[in-house]
């Protein structure tokens, strides 16, 4: 992720597909109530059929950029603790409320070396700076990215199923300027014929961290948002062509089996979704992946390596606004999906960038932080969105812990003086725990919606209208026969709903509720009839069943 000035957003946005506006409106303060003419007090049916299935979940996660390293390696232990906790934990307390979101996938950003070469780096911020396991693809020192190191096994601990492992560039060592950024446009920043050993170091490092420190990465990410140039001082980075990403896992592969490991390597990370699903003008070697990497007829398919993962990931940025192309992106990338037997579709990052006005966010952009309910609603719709129109199975956010007066954190962290600050000794050994409403709301999913969860359908909702009123997804698990809704209100009223569930009963016709509001996170509630599911304006509320 990186922050990119308004004038260069025309760059990922060019060449969209006409919108038909009949979708929604544009300003949902302005069409809060998508059946106008309806009596909002009224009960409306919620219909589902376990019958009917949708995708397999696969996982919710967040990252350890950039914040985890310092933080992971200096703070104190009971600190550090509690941050794991409100991230990882699957229990509850002794009034049933979770203890945390339960996440199922986190994002260990593997380190570039920037961090050795200080202020020639060119990376102003020391904080977007990364250790490297080595600096010679000889000699290897796990004791680097100490702090990450912590937090990957304090997810372990608390039972996360999933360890991604991603790079923003090759380490400086073969990059081709020394640098973790880049100066070359478009090819990826990499010395000639230096890919047998980039894979090298990748397939060491994961090697070294599983018998170093008994950790085993289940998904390697070598490339992120290749479509930017990252030529600027603002963190690492570097851009790749599809030729070159298909080059490298065809060289990385055999390297993975040649040591035993069963990672597998995902392909996409593009800067949004546009660039998965068509040829966006002027990154016409960086876009249409899924048809490049996964397309039947392509000279470049990667789905007959074993261990490739047949996933493609985009991340969720910049087509999150207006609702319009939210929905048009997703459904875009969803038929394209469709049409590739056997491929399901990652969002694997999202915070926000977006500029949408007061109307949708305080202060009207990702700038100031918000720990309230507002931001958190406009994060679950997306998250509601992505699963329910672009049919994602793994919904990952971007930095899970931030020092900086912006909205890019489910955890903030403070010196109790300020929201945040630039100084590189702000909060870099201790500072003050802040638990944002947009961790919860994405607890309302992670918490509940576990791997292998089957999505079912809801016939009756209209997945587009529902981004300015009630957005409904529904899970089960069948093993365990469990069912779980989750119900994103984003408008200013209160909805009741009447449940007529298909293929099955549920128990005792009752749902458990927990809810996360302005006052509430993740609270579990009294037992509730399913004739009578009222969710409360401004809110997100999980329902906990079973079925028989």
């Amino acid at each position: 992720m990186r922050l990119i000035p308004n004038n260069k957003v025309s760059l990922l946005l060019a060449g969209l597909l006409s919108i038909n506006l009949c979708f929604t409106s544009c300003d949902s303060e302005n069409n809060n109530n998508n059946n106008s003419d309806t009596d909002v007090s009224a009960t409306r049916d919620l219909n589902i059929n376990l019958d009917m299935n949708l995708q397999t979940m696969e996982s919710f996660g967040a990252s350890d950029a950039w914040q985890g390293n310092f933080i992971g390696k200096n703070w104190p232990i009971d600190k550090k603790n509690h941050i794991a906790d409100l991230l990882f934990s699957k229990e509850v307390d002794n009034d049933g409320n979770p203890k945390g979101i339960g996440l199922s996938l986190w994002r260990f950003n593997l380190g570039s070396g920037s961090t050795e070469q200080g202020s020639a780096s060119d990376i102003t911020d020391e904080w977007r700076r990364t250790e490297c396991f080595t600096t010679d693809g000889v000699s290897y020192d796990m004791n680097k990215q100490a702090g990450q190191v912590w937090f990957m096994k304090a997810a372990r601990e608390r039972g996360v199923e999933k360890l991604l492992a991603f790079a923003n560039s090759a380490p400086v060592y073969l990059t081709q300027n020394g640098k973790a950024h880049a100066t070359i446009k478009e090819f990826y920043n990499l010395k000639d014929g230096k890919m047998p050993e980039l894979g090298d170091f990748w397939a060491t490092s994961l090697d070294k961290l599983k018998t170093e420190h008994g950790l085993t990465i289940d998904y390697v990410s070598p490339f992120n948002e290749p479509q930017y140039n990252w030529d600027g001082s603002g963190q690492e980075g570097s851009p790749a062509t599809n030729a070159n990403i298909y080059n490298f896992v065809t060289v990385l592969s055999p390297k993975l089996q040649a040591k035993g490991l069963t990672s597998q390597i995902v392909v996409g990370e593009t800067g949004s979704y546009e660039s998965l699903y068509k040829t966006v003008s002027g990154l016409e070697s960086r876009s249409n992946q899924i048809d490049y990497f996964f397309g039947t007829n392509s000279a470049r398919n990667i789905a007959g390596l074993s261990n490739v993962k047949k996933t493609i990931s985009g991340h969720s940025y910049w087509q999150a606004w207006p609702l319009n192309q939210l929905i048009s992106s997703r459904q875009s990338a969803a038929a394209r999906i469709q049409s590739t037997a056997g491929v399901s579709l990652w969002s694997s990052e999202y915070c926000v960038l977006e500029s949408p006005g007061i109307a949708e966010l305080p202060g009207g952009a990702g700038p100031g932080r918000d720990l309230g309910i507002q931001t958190a609603l406009w994060v679950a719709r997306i998250i509601s969105t992505d699963i329910s129109i672009g049919g994602v199975t793994s919904w990952q956010w971007w930095t899970a812990i931030s020092r900086g007066d912006y909205k890019d954190g489910l955890i903030h962290v403070d010196d109790g003086a300020s929201n945040g600050a630039g100084n590189a000794d702000y909060c870099k050994n201790d500072g003050f725990v802040r638990d944002a409403k947009t961790l919860w709301a994405l607890g309302n999913f992670s918490f509940f919606v576990k791997p292998g969860m089957v999505r079912v359908q809801i016939p009756n909702i209209d997945n587009a209208a529902a981004t300015t009123d009630v957005m409904l997804t529904a899970y089960k698990d069948a093993t365990n026969k469990k069912l779980v809704i989750v119900a994103v209100n984003i408008s200013k009223s209160a909805r009741t709903y009447k449940l007529n569930l298909g293929g099955g009963a549920l128990t005792d016709n009752k749902f458990t509720p927990y809810t996360t509001s302005e006052t509430l996170s993740l609270k579990k509630g009294t037992a509730v009839d399913a004739g009578n599911l009222e969710i409360p304006a401004k809110s997100i509320v999980t329902y906990v069943g079973s079925y028989k």
